[in-house]
């Protein structure tokens, strides 16, 4: 009976279901909100992804995965899209699809890289560009439960205008510590120069290993090397790194 009930659920999360869209945001001068109603949406965990397939009228389909930027609230789902300029996908995503379109989803995916409320430890959000989307919906759903878990994010972002959830994330949120790195350009009078992250950066902003901390790292395959590498320098157990990347044009 368990054993039956268990298959129902991944054979429907295996299977292709309609979203509208009903919403769209601006996130940044290259990212959008995307709000979906979705057909038998059984609900997602924060840091889960999807599948979206977008068919054309000649019958030819492309698909690609992203994370899920919506605390599982069961009502919605909202995807946090970055336009790659020569993709196939994004483009039409972030630029054409309009508010009563449709597209296929398939989902929710993924286990591991995923933030429970019954989680006590401290965590660390480790976010490299739009590798901020899976992030925030854990930050979203501390937010909606009224957890009192003490989390920290370290977002490294090449300049201003690439940040995401940028009002968002202004607002006082106990218990959440933020902290900006920038790469290329930054705010003006910033304190800091533009330059890569490091070891003594990630040490200052996040966790000591002795808290024993999960640590969740997304972004560009790069990315989420270097920053992993770090964190198991200054001490991290690996087993205590969680990690989501994507290609190097993220």
């Amino acid at each position: 009976m368990a054993r039956a009930a268990v298959s129902r659920r991944l054979g429907d999360r295996l299977r292709w279901k309609t979203a509208r869209l009903t919403d769209r945001r601006i996130e940044s001068h290259a990212a959008r909100t995307l709000v979906f109603e979705v057909s038998g949406w059984p609900g997602h965990l924060a840091g889960q992804h999807v599948d979206v397939r977008l068919t054309a009228e000649d019958g030819y389909s492309t698909q690609r995965s992203y994370s899920l930027a919506s605390a599982p609230d069961g009502e919605s789902v909202e995807l946090t899209v970055q336009r790659v300029d020569d993709g196939e996908v994004s483009p039409y995503l972030t630029d054409e699809l309009a508010v009563g379109d449709v597209v296929e989803l398939r989902g929710p995916v993924g286990g591991w890289f995923v933030w429970r409320p019954e989680q006590k430890e401290p965590i660390l959000l480790v976010a490299g560009g739009s590798g901020l989307v899976p992030l925030m919906a854990m930050i979203r759903m501390r937010r909606a439960v009224g957890s009192r878990t003490p989390f920290r994010l370290v977002y490294v972002v090449r300049s201003p205008e690439y940040q995401l959830f940028v009002s968002e994330l202004r607002g006082d949120d106990p218990g959440l510590d933020k902290t900006y790195l920038y790469t290329r350009s930054t705010p003006a009078e910033w304190p800091r120069p533009p330059g890569r992250f490091t070891a003594s950066e990630l040490s200052n902003a996040g966790w000591p290993p002795d808290f024993e901390p999960t640590c969740y790292v997304c972004g560009s395959t790069g990315f989420v090397e270097t920053a992993a590498g770090l964190l198991v320098a200054l001490g991290h157990q690996p087993g205590r790194i969680r990690t989501e990347r994507f290609g190097s044009s993220g």
